[in-house]
């Protein structure tokens, strides 16, 4: 099939250690600063490592982006990757009720997915017993939660994917989005990646 279709980025979200948004992230990399520090989230004096790339002061600013409702159905790797979708659909200036959402979709990336998740119902599982466990745990700690809610936000019914290729996750996830865009299955996809490992289970 024959690669005509030109494929350009429309729009810039992030979430990081450095930035709640693509302006912080980008003033902070000019001042040189670095998104290593020690790990406040948790009591880390045990671990090897007590330092991490964290993102600060999330519980602040996850209810600018979505619904506090939704937030809370949701691991902290879903909610960066959502986040940062609304930033890049808002950047874009796309209106999707002026698009066709069957050919709107979401690629994301994600080595681990919900790893949090897993860690506090684990942890549930043995303090409380099974009938403690959230009923809420695997739509939370699967892989596809962040497309999925992204795909929720808008309403769209095009490519639905999630890839998983550890570290190369997201660089995957948007050659499959040009891919897909090339190859006129799609017009718009929302793509990047998704990652929230810094856990106790994940430092140990």
């Amino acid at each position: 099939m024959p690669h005509s279709r030109r494929v350009v980025v429309t729009g810039l979200g992030t979430i990081n250690p450095l930035g709640h948004c693509v302006e912080e992230f980008w003033r902070a990399l000019l001042a040189c600063e670095s998104g290593i520090r020690p790990i406040e989230r948790f009591d880390a004096s045990a671990f090897a490592s007590r330092i991490g790339g964290e993102v600060p002061n999330w519980r602040d600013s996850v209810a600018k982006y979505i619904d506090q409702r939704v937030a809370k159905r949701m691991d902290r790797f879903a909610q960066f990757g959502a986040a940062s979708a609304v930033q890049a659909v808002e950047d874009s200036g796309l209106d999707f009720d002026k698009e066709d959402r069957t050919r709107c979709g979401v690629i994301l990336g994600s080595g681990i997915g919900g790893l949090e998740e897993i860690e506090i119902q684990f942890l549930r599982l043995l303090d409380k017993g099974p009938s403690r466990v959230s009923p809420f745990t695997v739509p939370r700690m699967m892989l596809n939660a962040a497309t999925g809610n992204i795909l929720l936000q808008w309403k769209l019914r095009g490519v639905n994917t999630s890839v998983v290729t550890a570290c190369a996750s997201a660089t995957n996830a948007i050659g499959d989005a040009i891919r897909s865009i090339r190859s006129d299955e799609s017009d718009v996809v929302i793509t990047g990646g998704a990652e929230a490992a810094l856990t106790r289970l994940g430092l140990a």
